[in-house]
């Protein structure tokens, strides 16, 4: 006869948030951007904006200036945090404890980039897996460099990156 194990003493554990990173320049965070991380709100329950510096490009706004913009559009959700990083995407996400690394693609020649980066995270670290979302189909032709140029232009961006990005791109270019 074999006993049967008593379940009711078993405690569970409760389930481990799942984390995720969304890296980019966000020079300046776009409505793409945005409807990016709302969509990965749905999947995620917590997402790390992430500033990736480059030392190879020369950003219109500082590293300052592009945190408080993000942290402005996310000011009453506690599911969004950011963070800034000048080493490798997937050290960071580890020590975030982030699982994924999430990456928007707008087009065919985002994935050839994409996939190659994503492949090169995943050889340095497994325990970090790359979500691709595709961009939303309104958003798929603007970028951040497309709406600096625009704004540099005296361009109408109105609608494409949220008020105060707007304003804070005006004031650069007046």
């Amino acid at each position: 006869m074999h006993d049967i194990p008593d379940t009711s003493i078993i405690e569970r554990q409760p389930p481990q948030p799942r984390v995720a990173l969304y890296p980019g320049t966000f020079d300046p965070i776009t409505n793409g951007h945005l409807d990016i991380i709302e969509r990965g709100l749905q999947l995620f329950d917590r997402i790390i904006v992430t500033i990736a510096i480059n030392i190879q490009k020369t950003p219109l706004f500082s590293l300052e200036e592009r945190c408080a913009m993000i942290q402005e559009c996310f000011k009453h959700s506690d599911r969004i945090t950011v963070g800034y990083t000048e080493g490798l995407i997937v050290d960071y996400a580890r020590q975030q404890n982030a699982e994924v690394i999430i990456r928007g693609l707008r087009a065919v020649s985002d994935f050839d980039y994409e996939f190659q980066l994503a492949l090169m995270n995943r050889r340095l670290e497994r325990s970090v897996e790359t979500v691709f979302f595709m961009t939303g189909f309104r958003w798929i032709y603007i970028s951040s460099s497309g709406i600096k140029n625009a704004a540099r232009c005296q361009g109408k961006i109105t609608g494409l990156v949220p008020k105060h990005v707007e304003q804070a791109l005006q004031n650069k270019f007046i």
